[in-house]
């Protein structure tokens, strides 16, 4: 049977404080290891107009109106105090075992908001919070609004709700408190409560520490590395270890994804506390658990919007079409996860644009949609449902109070953290978020205006002072076509899933324009092709349903899919798609069945040992042909087939790219004679309308063309040299909208941004062919080719890149 915690109060609780280490190379004397880059403090960066801004309003109107005595009456209470405060309800309410950890929350968003603002109200509650709550600490150094036998309780094995969860909470709002106000007395009542921590766990066996961390204790260990990184006394190191938890780090640390039944946000901090691990004693068993466990969350357990877990727990690996619920992407794990994708960036910038695109999809996507914009408090969703006809749910100010209620005011007092990065004179602009940032150590100021992602592109402008920066612009993955202008002069090249760094001196009014060009995609869920997100650039878009519930997904045929009246708006018949960001009061649907109308992907690894046909891999039914003597050889890996020259070729179906607004062909070759105008593929209607690659043209260069008018209207991509002879060789050709890419061994080796003629201009193609052109004098290719792709969408460079370096 299973529980979660909107329904039953057991062990099982999640959800974690932010925390803001490291914030720059001097900032404590004990230096992170393995630490390459750097974020800027709170107080260097302000939000601009926008929804992030709109958000972060009503996040500091609610953190104005709390009653600092309510949130204090458990632990006056539980200390002996006297109090005369009305009690909070829900997850505070005095008979919830959980109760004491919002005030946790309440302390670091306090702390967030007045780095960010300067705004005394802010300061004032949070030290009137910290000195109340000195008062109510033991003198054993034990403090929290329940009583101290909950801790005798889960190291006995008995039932109780996560207490070291809460302590965490309490402990990392204490530390925020400190990190960003200076308050030396929040730092004496973490010390002290530090202590205690390790005598309750310094008596315990390892074996009976092992088996109380099967309950949920938040990101206890994480905040006790930050203690000690900030303090260099060893004893919270020590400390912080007796929350390794074996059961679930050691497989992480040998590559194993185990993670399927395991409550999703519980772990999420054990990741947290790793990283931070290794960056307080750069063993790389901590880096390694937690590198290991972003690639397997965000690879294979993500949802579209970034969130992840159903019902609270993992699932099997890939499984997204079957996990569709009311109680998908519970908001605290986005919280965490976004928290580790930034200490990961810290780590290794060399996977900065990775990091960052998975960062900003699940930050508009999941987390700037789960405050409540009727709310003038910013309540909160826990759950955001992505079963087709959910509906989101909020908090309230006093009778909810849950996990993701607590890291919805931290999200919501912090979207300045990630905007900008840096390391000694580098600037890594991450972020489309309208901000300025004033960089004090270099003297110099810049302003960032934007709509994004209303309008695709962002100016950065330096508004005061001078000098030589490095500036790193993100290019994501997703975008085509990108363009980057200084003072109005392009430069580049652009390319995606990178950052283009502008290395310059820099002086007042030098102005950088990012054009970030966005396209409709369908994104398919890894166990069900048919079950598809819509997309435009990194924007899920959900279809808006009203009152209406519904039983099963809502159908689209792509075919229909028009632009609408705003931006980021399409219609699909009588239904409007708008940016599930922006999606409340209603319900929706984020997935879609699609048609058979859609175009169909195709995978053909030439797998079979014998036979005149090819199997279509990816279950869709595009059976290739063998024709003329084609045999099969030793491929890149497994089979491959062996077209000889003369008049052996591949035939793929009829109107295999009929009705496309973008593709992609992949695939790799082996070139054994480089005869000028031969073809490595070549889908058309005859010589009057078709595409091709060929790997040497008239001109000596492999080129892609396209025409609906015959050779003398053909629109081409050159690449700089021929395609190699004797080699296995990855090659790729992206096409939408005006732009095609062409890419060689996961790189891309030209483009042209002119290509009027477009993929959906075609004719149903009938002739589709590997190794033979629709002119019948053009050679047949002499090659041995394996895995050929076909995709009805343009795959960015990061997914092409991925494809070559898998070998696939």
């Amino acid at each position: 049977m299973r529980f979660n915690r909107r329904t039953v109060l057991i062990a099982g609780a999640a959800g974690a404080a932010g925390v803001l280490l490291p914030t720059g190379p001097a900032r404590a004397a004990r230096p992170d290891f393995g630490v390459s880059a750097y974020p800027f403090p709170l107080t260097a960066v302000r939000l601009g107009p926008g929804p992030f801004a709109d958000n972060t309003g009503r996040t500091h109107a609610y953190l104005r109106f709390l009653d600092a005595d309510r949130l204090l009456h458990m632990f006056r209470v539980t200390a002996g105090r006297s109090s005369s405060a009305t009690p909070c309800g829900g997850w505070e309410s005095p008979s919830t075992e959980l109760r004491g950890h919002s005030l946790g929350h309440v302390l670091t968003a306090l702390a967030q908001a007045y780095a960010s603002t300067g705004d005394t109200a802010h300061q004032a509650k949070g030290d009137y919070l910290v000195a109340q709550l000195a008062l109510c600490q033991r003198p054993n150094g034990y403090l929290s609004a329940y009583p101290e036998s909950f801790i005798d309780r889960v190291e006995a094995g008995q039932q109780v709700w996560a207490p070291y969860y809460t302590l965490h909470k309490i402990v990392q709002g204490l530390l925020d408190w400190h990190r960003l106000t200076g308050s030396a007395q929040a730092l004496a009542v973490l010390q002290r409560k530090a202590a205690w921590i390790q005598v309750r766990n310094s008596r315990l066996t390892h074996a009976q520490r092992q088996q109380m961390l099967r309950v949920e204790f938040g990101g206890i260990g994480e905040t006790l590395f930050n203690l000690y990184q900030l303090t260099e006394e060893p004893v919270h190191l020590f400390t912080a270890q007796y929350f390794d938890h074996a059961q679930v780090l050691d497989p992480l640390a040998a590559g194993v994804d185990a993670l399927a039944g395991f409550h999703a946000n519980t772990q999420i901090p054990k990741a947290l506390a790793a990283i931070r691990g290794y960056h307080a004693t750069g063993d790389t068993r901590y880096r390694d658990i937690a590198v290991n466990f972003w690639n397997f969350v965000v690879r294979r357990h993500s949802y579209a919007i970034g969130g992840n877990s159903n019902g609270e727990y993992f699932q099997a690996p890939d499984r997204i079409a079957a996990e569709l619920s009311d109680t998908t992407c519970e908001c605290c794990n986005t919280y965490n996860m976004l928290k580790l994708t930034r200490q990961l960036f810290f780590t290794d910038p060399s996977r900065a644009a990775e990091f960052m695109d998975f960062y900003e999809k699940a930050l508009y996507n999941h987390l700037l949609g789960a405050q409540n914009p009727n709310s003038a408090h910013g309540h909160h969703c826990y759950y955001v449902p992505l079963r087709a006809g959910g509906i989101k749910t909020y908090s309230n100010d006093y009778n909810d109070f849950t996990c993701c209620h607590g890291t919805g005011m931290e999200t919501n007092t912090k979207f300045t953290d990630s905007i900008y990065f840096h390391v000694d004179r580098t600037l890594y602009v991450n972020m489309y978020i309208a901000s300025t940032l004033t960089w004090s150590s270099r003297g110099i100021t810049i302003r960032q205006d934007t709509t994004y992602p209303e309008s695709p592109s962002t100016r950065l402008t330096v508004t005061a002072g001078s000098g030589a920066i490095d500036m790193r612009i993100r290019i994501p993955s997703w975008t085509t076509g990108a363009q980057i202008r200084v003072n109005g002069a392009v430069t580049g090249p652009a390319t995606p899933g990178t950052y283009l760094s502008i290395d310059r001196t820099w002086t007042t009014g030098d102005v950088v324009d990012v054009s970030l060009p966005m396209t409709l995609v369908l994104e398919a869920t890894p166990d069900d092709p048919t079950v598809r997100a819509v997309k435009h650039g990194p924007i899920v878009l959900a279809g808006q349903f009203g009152g209406d519930d519904l039983d099963s997904l809502p159908v689209l045929d792509p075919a229909v899919l028009r632009p609408g009246n705003a931006a980021l708006e399409y219609t699909a018949g009588p239904v409007l798609l708008r940016p599930f960001y922006k999606t409340h009061g209603q319900r929706y649907s984020v997935y879609w069945s699609v048609t058979a109308s859609t175009p169909k992907e195709a995978h053909y690894p030439f797998d079979e040992t014998s036979g005149t046909t090819t199997a279509d891999a990816t279950g869709n039914g595009w059976t290739g042909t063998l024709a003329g003597g084609v045999t099969r050889t030793v491929g890149r890996s497994g089979n491959a087939v062996l077209l000889n020259g003369t008049n052996g070729h591949v035939s793929l179906p009829g109107g295999i790219l009929a009705g496309v607004t973008a593709f992609t062909v992949a695939t790799w070759v082996r070139i054994d004679t480089a005869a000028t105008w031969s073809r490595v593929f070549d889908f058309g209607t005859g010589t009057g309308a078709y595409l091709f690659l060929t790997p040497r043209s008239g001109a000596g260069t492999a080129r892609y063309a396209i025409t609906t008018g015959g050779s003398g209207a053909e629109q081409h991509i050159d690449a700089p040299a021929a395609l190699p002879t004797g080699t296995w060789t990855h090659i790729a050709v992206t096409h939408t909208g005006n732009l095609g890419v062409l890419y060689v061994n996961g790189a891309e080796v030209a483009r042209n941004t002119a290509l009027t003629v477009r993929p959906s201009a075609l004719p149903s193609t009938t002739r589709n062919w590997i190794g033979r052109s629709q002119y019948a004098t053009d050679p047949h290719l002499t090659a041995a080719v394996d895995g050929f792709r076909i995709h009805s969408r343009a795959l960015s460079a990061a997914e092409v890149a991925q494809l070559f370096s898998t070998g696939q």
